[in-house]
């Protein structure tokens, strides 16, 4: 009997490392091939590293004046949200350390696509202060939401910007609470039903590779956990003024059952649990690492984010122009084939706002079970 053909695989000289054969796997094969200067090349594309752009005008959606706005989404109506927290990451590391990793990461990419002629919108984070896990609990420095906050906050902040014409809306994490987004965008389709892109993306686990250890001269040395020397390496490419490394202290943290059960931060050995499925193995951080460190952030470098960084920056633009490929700016996907109204119901709401017929989404016809006042 003929055996099934395998799946088509691209194997790198790392048997723990190999790549699907499609458009992701090529491109992720391509950067983990690139030399150091080929490296060095794509951060300069993107221009990384640069200064914080939160505060610089015509970066954000909320920094630029609206006729700019217009202007941009008529060529590209995607927009990329930045969500961080507010967290202990150590006596060396800012407490918005997440924060500014996600939104740097974003403006490299922005300002490569403006480059194209098709420049990418960015939302300010709609998160300052994050959901946490349990284990969190009690950390000086870090502000813990309740999830309901977080899931509320992030469903009203898509829905005003889907209203504004931003029917494509990435979410791009760099924190702890990812359940909390997911739950947040599946139901804000349930309750309104809205024809569009919605996608959150844990940026570290997409491209959660080139966080892997090898015996590569830029390669990080330990698996990524929390404030480590994989996250204060990114620090310090990206904003190397919020990094003071004569306090660094290195911590490790104390499980209570033997290892192999639950992954670490960025699913590295396809483990059966990810980190966040449980709690009560393990001391919480309080008690185990009150440092706020778990890794060795002490031997962390800039050349060690490199390659992480050029991945992702890749990866996420990769993202974007599929998207926008697929559906070019003013165009969604068939509302009638992932919703449950009518290409006639949606006709005014898919206008462009303030254009005649246009109806705005607060107008929407309530739906379905799940629809909340």
């Amino acid at each position: 009997m003929e055996k099934p053909k395998d799946k088509k695989w691209i194997l790198t000289d790392n048997p723990a490392i190999k790549f699907e054969d499609n458009t992701v796997g090529r491109l992720k094969k391509q950067i983990w091939d690139a030399s150091e200067e080929e490296i060095d090349a794509i951060l300069k594309e993107y221009d990384i590293p640069s200064e914080p752009e939160l505060g610089k005008a015509g970066t954000y959606i909320q920094n630029t004046p609206r006729v700019k706005v217009i202007e941009k989404r008529s060529k590209n109506d995607i927009v990329f949200v930045p969500i961080g927290c507010t967290e202990n990451h150590g006596m060396h590391a800012n407490s918005g350390l997440d924060t500014f990793m996600v939104t740097q990461i974003l403006e490299g990419v922005r300002r490569y696509t403006a480059k194209q002629g098709r420049e990418v919108s960015l939302a300010f984070p709609p998160l300052n202060y994050g959901g946490h896990p349990y284990h969190h609990l009690g950390m000086p420095g870090t502000v813990i939401m309740p999830k309901e906050v977080v899931e509320e906050t992030i469903i009203y902040m898509m829905l005003g910007l889907w209203n504004d014409g931003f029917r494509k809306i990435i979410l791009v994490n760099n924190h702890g609470h990812l359940w909390m987004l997911e739950s947040a965008i599946q139901e804000f389709m349930k309750r309104f039903q809205l024809p569009g892109i919605f996608q959150v993306l844990d940026w570290h686990r997409a491209v959660r590779e080139f966080f892997y250890p090898t015996d590569r001269e830029d390669s990080l040395e330990t698996h990524f956990v929390h404030a480590d020397e994989a996250e204060t390496s990114v620090g310090l490419l990206l904003f190397p003024d919020m990094i003071d490394m004569s306090v660094v202290e290195d911590a490790e943290g104390e499980s209570f059952l033997p290892d192999g059960h639950f992954d670490k931060s960025v699913d590295p050995f396809g483990r059966p649990h990810r980190w966040s499925e449980g709690e009560g193995h393990a001391a919480i951080e309080r008690a185990a690492t009150p440092q706020g460190v778990v890794g060795k952030p002490s031997i962390a470098s800039v050349k060690k984010a490199k390659r992480p960084i050029a991945a992702i920056l890749k990866y996420l633009t990769l993202v974007h122009d599929q998207i926008l490929d697929a559906f070019p700016a003013g165009t969604v996907p068939p509302v009638e084939k992932i919703t449950l109204r009518t290409e006639k119901e949606m006709e005014p709401f898919l206008k462009e706002p303030f254009s005649e017929g246009w109806k705005s989404v607060y107008e929407l016809p309530p739906m379905g079970v799940f629809y909340k006042l």
